[in-house]
């Protein structure tokens, strides 16, 4: 069966705050990128580039990525793309890590996608929910990097727990092909990459402090693939640059491909999956409370399906006149939040608790 999905991404490099870089370069008249950041605040755009513009060309990293969004944006500089991923690139080999972050998204948005990989990646370790949207899409399809759906499954969550819209539509059509089992094993991946991100940021901040910049990792070798035409065809929207969030277009089904019968006899059908052993652990977490305990249930109902519910026994705690409804044998914090996380981004509340 071929799942293809494709990228909806418009107006992704836009999404992003514009963020501006003080740094301490000054020019020989004393004015600093800091003044070019205090002037373009002031909406002084053309003042702001004139201050940026001889520090950038001085090689200064802040100036050059500073420069680089007033390209992007059109102000004080009529809009030109090119000239910002240019100045993007050089901020970028430099370890300004936003400029990677905005470089990797452009190399994409222009079809560079073999040359995009690496940033996308290191921009998806350090949290960015464009890159993690991408990168779960990506895998996915196996579409330049391998395919691995537990992978694609946990990145997307992270994504659409950040706010990303694009990553409840690329959900909504994993949630039709991914197996259970595999959605169950994407909250736990979710969790640890979650962590890896934060201990990432951690890293980044203390070399900030030390008045240093990470390096940039060793460009990553793509597998040699045939690119989707669908996801190729999508992938022109991935960093569009409009300061606004375009509507997105709705996703293309998923078609199956034709089966081939493979004789009069039906297939035996599967054996059922054993039932997961119930998960023991003190922490629990709160579904809701109700007046009526009839409303528990059918919210346990509704709800006891989702993967990162599964094994957890439902529970339901008398408190006045009301019932709690929680689900029970988390065996820690972190993985109790992991899961309310998922939940609320699936519309549900939820609040970890401790027996």
């Amino acid at each position: 069966m071929s799942k293809i999905l494709p990228i909806l991404t418009a107006a992704m490099v836009a999404l992003a705050v514009p963020a501006w870089s003080a740094g301490l370069a000054a020019d020989m008249a004393g004015t600093s990128v800091k003044d070019g950041v205090d002037a373009w605040s002031s909406g002084n755009y053309d003042d702001a580039v004139r201050i940026w513009q001889p520090l950038a060309n001085q090689g200064d990293p802040d100036a050059q990525f500073n420069l680089a969004q007033a390209y992007k944006l059109g102000r004080g500089e009529p809009l030109d793309l090119a000239r910002a991923e240019d100045l993007y690139g050089k901020a970028a080999a430099k370890g300004h890590v936003q400029a990677a972050d905005a470089y990797g998204l452009l190399l994409f948005q222009r079809g560079e996608r073999q040359r995009a990989l690496p940033y996308i990646q290191n921009s998806a370790a350090r949290g960015d929910p464009r890159a993690q949207y991408i990168l779960g899409v990506a895998h996915f399809n196996g579409d330049l990097v391998p395919k691995d759906w537990v992978r694609a499954y946990a990145l997307a969550s992270l994504a659409q727990a950040a706010g990303l819209p694009q990553a409840k539509s690329a959900l909504e059509q994993m949630d039709r092909n991914i197996p259970l089992a595999d959605r169950q094993k994407s909250v736990v991946l979710a969790q640890k990459i979650a962590a890896e991100t934060q201990a990432n940021l951690q890293r980044q901040s203390a070399s900030a402090e030390l008045g240093t910049r990470l390096a940039m990792a060793e460009p990553v070798r793509a597998p040699e693939v045939t690119e989707a035409k669908r996801a190729v065809t999508e992938a022109a929207r991935a960093a569009g640059t409009s300061d606004t969030l375009p509507r997105s277009a709705a996703p293309a089904p998923i078609k199956p491909a034709p089966v081939k019968p493979l004789g009069p006899q039906p297939a035996p059908a599967p054996k059922p999956p054993a039932p997961k052993p119930a998960a023991s652990g003190p922490w629990r977490v709160q579904l809701g409370a109700f007046g009526v305990p009839g409303n528990a249930e059918a919210l346990w109902g509704k709800i006891k399906g989702r993967p990162e519910l599964a094994g957890h026994p439902r529970a339901l705690v008398p408190a006045g006149r009301l019932t709690k409804l929680q689900a029970s044998g988390f065996a820690s914090k972190a993985e109790a939040d992991a899961a309310c996380a998922r939940l609320t981004a699936g519309g549900f509340g939820c609040l970890a608790s401790r027996d």
